[in-house]
C-alpha cells in the first residue's frame, strides 16, 4: 500500500484552495505581507506539488505600502476554474480590499485586479446552473456578483455562520447533486480551529447544519498535527474526494511552539448519509490512486538563470533597483541604496540547513532567519567582522563576533529539533572561510515562533543587505534527515 507524508506542502503555506482541471490539480495559498503574492502550485496526484508561479507578480496587481504591518497584506485566496478560465479571488486587508484576477493559463499572465465591493475577508467563488456567480465571505454572507466588473447584483445575504464558535470564516460553496454545501472554518485559527458544514437547496439558503459538526478538529487532543481547519474540497478523476487544509506542527514545552507557520495538509473524505466525513489528519495516509511523482527543482540556486526562481519572496515589495542578476553574472547582487533588501524562501522542514556564499564588498549583508521585523536571527559580515545578531521584540543584541579575511565566505545556519526539549529547535550559526568552518552561536528557536512573535506567517530564510551592496554566488537549502 502506497502512503504519503503530511504536510504535502511544508512551511508557511496557509489557507490552501484547490481546483482540478482534467488530470491536473492547482493550489494557491495566502502570502500576507510578502511579494510576489499568492504562490501557485500544480500536481497530478495531490501529494507532489511544484510551484509554477505567483499569481500577483507585478506592482499593478499588488502594491503593498512600506508601512504594511507583518501578517497584513493578502489573505485567503480561493482558486477556481470556470468555463475555460481560471479565477482567483482574495483580499488585500490594508489596501484595495477584495478583488479577483483571471487567467487563461495558470502560469499566467494573470489580469490586473477587478475590485469586488463585498465586506469581509476569505472570499469564495461558485457558479450555479444558470451561470450566476456567487461570492461568499467570512461572517458568513453571500452575494451574487458580475465577475467581469465586480459589481454586486444581489446581497450580501446573511446565510449560515456556523455552530456558534468564534470567527466563522473561510467559506466555500459546492454544488453536489441536488444540494449546495457551505463549508466554513470556525473557532479561530489556533488550537480551537475546526471545519463545519451545512447544506441548502439554493446558495441563498436556508441552510441546515450537519448533525456531526464539526466534521474536523484537533482541539483538545494530543495529535501531532494541530489547528486543523480552513479547508477546501476537491474530487479526483476516480470519484474519490479529498480535503486540503492548514495545520501546524507544534513542538517543545507547553504551550508548544510552531515555527513554520501554518502548512498545507491533505486528508481523504468519504460521504455518508449526504454529508462528508473526515477522519483525523495524520502524518501518513494511504495515497490517492493516481500516483505521479516528479523531479522537483534543485533547492540550491546558483543564480545562473535569467530570472529569479518563483520561491523567492521579499517583504512588501521588490524594487527593480534593489537587485540584479546581470550586474555580476552568476551572482545575485543586492543593493541597499534605497533601503534594506531581503530575498528569502520559506523554511519547509523542521530540521534543515541553509547556507550562502557571499562577497560582502564594502556593504553590510548576511543570512537571516525571519519571522518579522521584530523577530529574526542574523549572521552578517561588515568591515571584516562576522557577527551573529538577534532581534527579539525591542531587544537587539550582537552576541558573537569573529574577524575574517576580505573576500567571499560562506555563512550557514543549521536548524535541529534534536535538542529541542523546552523549545522547538536550536539554530546554530557558523562561518566558513579559508581556515575552515567555525561555529559562532547556538540560539533557542522558540523566540522565532508564532507563540512569541504572533501573526499568521512562518519562518523565512534569506539573504539581506542593509548598507551598500553585496553579491551572493549561491544559496543552498537542504532538509537535514535525522
Amino acid at each position: 500500500m502506497r502512503t504519503y507524508d503530511n504536510p504535502v506542502i511544508g512551511g508557511f503555506h496557509p489557507d490552501p484552495s484547490v481546483c482540478r482541471v482534467g488530470e491536473d490539480y492547482y493550489l494557491a495559498c495566502s502570502s500576507f505581507e510578502y511579494f510576489p503574492g499568492v504562490p501557485l502550485f500544480r500536481s497530478r496526484d495531490l501529494v507532489h506539488w511544484r510551484q509554477i508561479g505567483n499569481v500577483l507578480d507585478r506592482p499593478s496587481q499588488l502594491d503593498l505600502p512600506d508601512d504594511t504591518p507583518a501578517s497584513a497584506g493578502i489573505y485567503a485566496p480561493t482558486l477556481r476554474h470556470h468555463d475555460g478560465r481560471f479565477y482567483l479571488i482574495t483580499t488585500d486587508v490594508r489596501g484595495k480590499g477584495t478583488f479577483l484576477v483571471t487567467a487563461d493559463r495558470p502560469e499566467g499572465p494573470w489580469s490586473d485586479p477587478v475590485l469586488v465591493d463585498v465586506p469581509g475577508i476569505d472570499p469564495d467563488l461558485a457558479w450555479d446552473e444558470d451561470g450566476n456567480c456567487w461570492c461568499a465571505v467570512a461572517g458568513v454572507t453571500v452575494s451574487r456578483i458580475d465577475p467581469a466588473t465586480g459589481k454586486v447584483l444581489e446581497g450580501p445575504l446573511p446565510i449560515w455562520s456556523g455552530t456558534g464558535l468564534q470567527h466563522p470564516e473561510a467559506p466555500h460553496l459546492y454544488r453536489v447533486g441536488d444540494w449546495w454545501y457551505l463549508m466554513i472554518a470556525e473557532g479561530g485559527t489556533a488550537h480551537g480551529h475546526s471545519v463545519s458544514i451545512a447544506r441548502a437547496r439554493s446558495p441563498r439558503g436556508p441552510y441546515e447544519p450537519a448533525p456531526a459538526n464539526p466534521i474536523l478538529s484537533a482541539r483538545s487532543t494530543d495529535l501531532p498535527i494541530q489547528s486543523t481547519g480552513h479547508a477546501d474540497l476537491v474530487t479526483a478523476p476516480d470519484g474519490t474526494w479529498w480535503m486540503v487544509l492548514l495545520g501546524t506542527r507544534p513542538r517543545g514545552w507547553f504551550p508548544g511552539f510552531h515555527v513554520l507557520g501554518r502548512e498545507t495538509f491533505l486528508t481523504p473524505v468519504e460521504w455518508a448519509d449526504g454529508w462528508p466525513r473526515v477522519g483525523p489528519v495524520e502524518e501518513q495516509h494511504q495515497a490517492p490512486s493516481t500516483w505521479h511523482p516528479f523531479q522537483l527543482p534543485p533547492v540550491r540556486d546558483d543564480f545562473d538563470a535569467p530570472t529569479l526562481a518563483f520561491s523567492w519572496i521579499s517583504p512588501r515589495s521588490r524594487p527593480d533597483d534593489s537587485w540584479s542578476l546581470t550586474r555580476r553574472p552568476g551572482w545575485l547582487t543586492l543593493d541597499a541604496r534605497f533601503g534594506p533588501a531581503f530575498f528569502g524562501r520559506r523554511q519547509q522542514h523542521l530540521d534543515c540547513r541553509a547556507a550562502v556564499r557571499i562577497d560582502p564588498g564594502s556593504g553590510r549583508a548576511g543570512l537571516s532567519v525571519r519571522m518579522d521585523e521584530a523577530h529574526h536571527y542574523d549572521i552578517e559580515v561588515a568591515g571584516g567582522v562576522v557577527s551573529v545578531v538577534l532581534r527579539i521584540g525591542p531587544v537587539r543584541e550582537r552576541i558573537a563576533e569573529r574577524a575574517v579575511e576580505p573576500g567571499p565566505l560562506t555563512l550557514a545556519v543549521d536548524i535541529s529539533t534534536a535538542d529541542g526539549t523546552r523549545g522547538p529547535d536550536t539554530l546554530t550559526f557558523s562561518v566558513e572561510g579559508p581556515e575552515g568552518a567555525v561555529e559562532l552561536a547556538e540560539l533557542d528557536g522558540r523566540y522565532l515562533s508564532t507563540q512569541v512573535a504572533g501573526g499568521f506567517t512562518g519562518r523565512v530564510i534569506g539573504m539581506y543587505v542593509t548598507e551598500g551592496e553585496a553579491a551572493f554566488d549561491w544559496f543552498d537549502y537542504q532538509e537535514a534527515l535525522r
